[in-house]
């Protein structure tokens, strides 16, 4: 009797969790978006008038042009800067891998907002960076702040972290000796890195990539308080139906054509890359 239940809690509690906390939240957002808000009611008029508003409108296309360049930027830094992080706790960490890595944990003991505002501290006219500078008799950085580049500063300090963590978590099961056999039949560092490394360990840089991209599209808190009034994000955008606008029914259409944007681009993104070569085995024998 126990046998048999034991796959049905193993399964049943996560695939439970999962429904309540995930697919009814977002089934119950597809329904709004197909009805309509009115003097900050709900009016159950079935239409697909917000998708619509978000297709003609220009200036949700350009908000969403944005976020997609600012997350891809944002990820493909965070990556290049990952891979070396990682890389070397895994190599020379030695006993301290463990706690160099969750170094990298620290900035999550604070929430997310105090990090934000922390950084603009440090970036801000009479931030630490300018302090410094004037004090040494340089003129003050103005084009950081409040600009898009800080929003990118911004989103890789808020994401890093992640992605680093995500690549050594891949690279612990890396053998390392087969670097070390490359070397051997004479190829260089660079070419055993690029054609052994990486694509054994390219499974985890692709999550870790989804991770930092699939936020940064959404993201609130660091373009608000970094970026300048030209940096808008599609994020941004939809707080602000839920908030002052209380157009809800919009708002969740720009969450459905969000959430459908991410799911798209995680699917293209793990179809142009033959998994299989990458050592994943999550496919199955077939």
């Amino acid at each position: 009797m126990r046998t048999r239940l034991a796959p049905w809690l193993t399964l049943g509690v996560p695939t439970v969790f999962l429904v309540a906390l995930f697919v009814l939240p977002l089934l119950s957002m597809l329904v709004l978006s197909v009805w309509r808000t009115e003097n900050y009611h709900i009016v159950q008029d079935w239409n697909l008038r917000n998708y619509w508003v978000l297709a003609t409108d220009g200036a949700y296309a350009t908000f969403l042009l944005r976020s997609i360049a600012m997350a891809t930027a944002v990820s493909v830094i965070c990556t290049a800067i990952a891979w070396p992080v990682a890389y070397g706790i895994t190599l020379y960490g030695g006993r301290y891998k463990l706690l160099l890595t969750l170094g990298f944990a620290v900035p999550f003991l604070t929430g997310e907002v105090l990090r934000v505002i922390a950084l603009q501290g440090l970036l801000g006219p009479v931030g630490l960076v300018n302090g410094v500078l004037m004090s040494l008799g340089a003129a003050p950085l103005r084009a950081i702040m409040y600009t898009n580049v800080a929003s990118a500063i911004g989103l890789v300090y808020l994401y890093l972290p992640i992605v680093v963590t995500v690549i050594y978590l891949s690279l612990l099961n890396f053998d390392q000796r087969l670097l070390d056999a490359a070397k051997i039949f004479g190829a260089s560092p660079a070419r055993a890195f690029f054609e052994i490394a990486w694509p054994l360990n390219l499974f985890g840089t692709l999550i870790g990539f989804a991770l930092c991209f699939i936020p940064c599209l959404s993201a609130t808190l660091a373009p608000r308080f970094l970026g300048g009034p030209n940096g808008t994000l599609y994020g941004m955008a939809m707080a602000q139906q839920f908030g002052e606008s209380g157009t809800w029914a919009l708002g969740a259409a720009m969450g459905v054509v969000l959430f459908a944007l991410s799911i798209a681009a995680v699917f293209v993104a793990f179809r142009t890359v033959d998994l299989r070569r990458t050592g994943f085995t999550g496919f199955g024998r077939g």
